[in-house]
């Protein structure tokens, strides 16, 4: 095929692209503007033209799909859907906003400058890059909700097409869309996206498990569907029955819902047995409550089955925050197997489907639910009146806010306040006033005396005590919930912190003086090296704060200073059992987007077998699926791809990933730890012991043994060669007669 041939194929292929777009947009309910989109997608092709993306496509399919999904997916109308055709002009062409402005009216040059400051600028030396675009993202807000809903359109179609990127940006793009896009997604009310964001990003982050997860899950589908047609059928005859309009389909759990599930309860594949759920949406009679309709084919379907006492969530009489309406209901079906059903209104899917934009079609009639994103957005533009927030904080204090708020917390005089699930005492305590919060000693849930962690119920009425004397402590970070008692808590801790630290200093002057140290200014770089590998801190600050508390006994400073200032790493085992993956092309510099960069963030390493550090948050073993941090002393952690600390580097310093894989070495021990659960058997117990012990010839490190009522749990740290090895001996104590769970667990 001639150059010219293929340049003619390209253009026939980007217009049947386009006149896509356009006839989905004829078929929505907006005004019929094709000529301004029109406009806009001459304008973005003439722009892009002769650029292409790192899968060698040219560039405008990209701006093209992003309006498509702006479009079908979202449900936005011309404003949107232009300047989703235009969103990457003024960063990678010669146009300005004012060029846009101009020739689209300032609407959509107001739009698509939020998305271009979104991928450019710094807000401070210290932050990175990927948080600093964050908080911008979400500053946009303020402006215009529909540049965060076209940037999350933009995000959704890069992971789409992510195939084409060198494995350390997989990396990076993935964990920011875990880490922050999808649970966006959700908080906005964009549901099916927020489900492909986080299916994407387990593909990319962990291949291996999610082509198992997809494989069971293709494997059992037509069981399953039989199973599911034996559950509908007598529902759908019920509902035809009585005269009520509906279409009721299957629901098929994601594979990253599936992972989550097995990983948060221990469980292996075989033991998930909500995979296939039920969706019925209804279209009201004129004139009739919806509510009350939901309720008749709650009633039905309960009639035919039975309900799960503890698992019915009524989302209709009081919405989630982003808007989300339905009635759940999870029953017992034919088979033996829970399934549940979620019961909607043709408004509530509509709404459950694309979110803000078919929720503001609707807000004229249902205004409550309104009100309740108008206080999230509230919330989060609280978060932006602080000019002096580092970028990295704020995103960890927003990506808090992105959880629904479901609890309904009463104060002693009856007035309610809506808290996430979750929340504590010390939270509810924060939500009634900073002073409250902070003097927070203990509360009376219900005329109960409770703890500050103590975690509340829907319902629940509180009545907060305090004392003058009493501050905040770091371990109550551990368990807040929501953005205003983390950040009150950590600015009280950061005062008192320094005040600590000045005290502290104070009472060491004193007592180094006392030994007859003659310090001048401030205390010498040695000196502080000796007293901290003598006192075993690796901070400073930390030896000051300890100090100031009376938890170091300053009666041995003599024989501190008296070391001679050698330093000595001590390992466990050194690791040399990586490699550089070498299986990309090289990096040429390309963007999120595929277009060329000066400043290429991903970079390729050559490095020494002793660079490499294991973490000890998710301890893997070899064959894991692993990456790599590079740290500023040019060291590398290795992480499993699925430990939350990894997921979290990979959205925040995306720079500093390294692409790794095992290599093949000699045999070498590694530490794994296994929870073992059960009906409590001597017999048992003495099996286990063969099977690590005899059969597999494995080294036990340590192990705790306890019973309750009959139950044991056993927790155990064996030495063994990789993964393949645990795997195994979870399956073989799996099939012992008397064991309920096994599972390899992290610290």
């Amino acid at each position: 095929m001639s150059k010219q041939q293929r340049a003619e194929k390209e253009n026939e292929f980007i217009e049947q692209s386009f006149n896509r777009l356009l006839n989905d947009y004829l078929a929505s309910p907006h005004g019929k503007k094709t000529d301004i989109i029109k406009k806009a997608f001459t304008f973005a092709k003439n722009a892009h033209e002769g650029i292409r993306r790192l899968s060698g496509e040219p560039y405008i399919l990209h701006p093209i799909a992003v309006a498509e999904i702006v479009c079908k997916e979202i449900g936005l109308g011309s404003t949107s859907i232009c300047a989703a055709l235009l969103h990457d002009v003024v960063e990678d062409t010669e146009y300005t906003v004012e060029d846009i402005r101009n020739i689209f009216g300032d609407k959509i040059a107001l739009i698509v400058d939020g998305l271009t400051k979104i991928s450019g600028g710094v807000f401070g030396t210290h932050a990175s890059l990927q948080a600093e675009n964050f908080k911008k993202l979400i500053i946009t807000m303020n402006q215009d909700i529909r540049v965060v809903l076209i940037k999350i359109a933009d995000r959704l179609h890069n992971m789409r097409t992510l195939d084409a990127q060198p494995t350390e940006k997989q990396y990076k793009i993935a964990g920011e869309t875990e880490y922050i896009y999808a649970p966006l997604a959700h908080r906005l009310g964009l549901f099916e996206i927020k489900t492909e964001l986080e299916n994407l990003t387990f593909k990319y982050n962990s291949p291996q498990e999610y082509n198992y997860i997809q494989q069971r899950v293709d494997t059992e589908k037509a069981r399953r569907m039989q199973i599911y047609d034996r559950f509908a059928l007598p529902i759908m005859n019920k509902l035809n029955a009585v005269g009520i309009q509906f279409v009721m389909k299957e629901r098929i759990k994601s594979a990253y819902s599936i992972w989550k599930k097995m990983h948060k309860k221990h469980i292996p594949f075989e033991e998930i047995y909500d995979i296939v759920g039920s969706r019925i949406v209804f279209t009201p009679k004129p004139g009739s409550d919806e509510r009350e309709e939901c309720w008749k084919i709650y009633n039905i379907i309960t009639q035919i089955y039975t309900p799960h006492p503890d698992r019915t969530r009524d989302w209709i009489s009081t919405p989630k925050t982003n808007g989300y309406e339905a009635l759940h209901v999870t029953v017992m079906g034919p088979d033996g197997f829970w399934i549940e059903v979620q019961i909607r209104s043709k408004r509530m899917d509509d709404i459950a489907e694309k979110g803000l934009a078919a929720h503001w079609n609707y807000k004229k009639d249902y205004s409550a639910s309104e009100s309740r994103i108008e206080e999230w957005l509230n919330t989060v533009n609280e978060l932006l009146k602080k000019p002096d927030s580092d970028a990295m904080e704020f995103l960890d204090t927003f990506k808090l806010a992105l959880y629904d708020a479901e609890l309904m917390i009463f104060t002693p005089d009856g007035e309610m306040k809506t808290m996430p699930a979750g929340s504590t005492v010390l939270d509810f305590a924060y939500e009634s006033g900073e002073d409250n919060g902070r003097h927070c000693m203990a509360a009376k849930v219900n005329n109960k005396l409770v703890p500050v962690n103590h975690i509340l119920h829907s319902g629940d009425q509180v009545e907060i005590i305090t004392s003058v004397q009493k501050e905040p402590l770091p371990e109550y970070l551990a368990f807040v919930s929501t953005v205003k008692a983390k950040e009150h808590i950590t600015a009280a801790l950061k005062e008192n912190a320094v005040k600590d630290r000045a005290e502290g200093e104070t009472m060491l002057l004193k007592e180094l003086e006392s030994t007859g140290c003659k310090i001048k200014d401030k205390i010498p770089q040695p000196v502080k090296n000796k007293l901290l590998r003598f006192y075993g801190y690796d901070s400073y600050d930390h030896l000051l704060e300890d100090i100031k508390k009376h938890n170091v006994d300053l009666s041995d400073l003599k024989n501190a200073l008296k070391q001679k200032n050698d330093i000595f790493t001590l390992q466990f085992w050194t690791p040399n059992i990586f490699k550089k993956k070498n299986t990309d092309k090289p990096e040429n510099g390309g963007n999120a987007n595929g277009t060329e960069s000066k400043n290429p963030e991903c970079r390729h390493y050559t490095e020494t077998e002793n660079d490499f550090v294991i973490a000890k948050c998710c301890n893997p073993l070899p064959g894991d699926e692993i990456v790599g941090f590079k740290g500023t002393d040019g060291q590398i952690t290795i992480h499993r791809t699925d430990c939350d600390h990894a997921m979290k580097e990979m959205a925040q310093n995306g720079t500093n990933i390294v692409a790794v894989e095992w290599e093949n070495r000699t045999m070498q021990y590694f530490p794994a730890k296994l929870e073992i659960k059960g009906i409590e058997n001597p017999e048992t117990f003495r099996k286990i012991i063969l099977e690590l012990t005899g059969k597999m010839h494995v080294n036990i490190q340590k192990l705790t043994y306890n019973t309750l009522d009959g139950i044991f749990e056993m927790r155990t740290i064996i030495r063994v060669f990789n993964s393949d090895m645990i795997t195994r001996i979870c399956e073989d104590i799996k099939n012992m007669d008397g064991i309920s769970n096994v599972s390899r667990i992290e610290d």
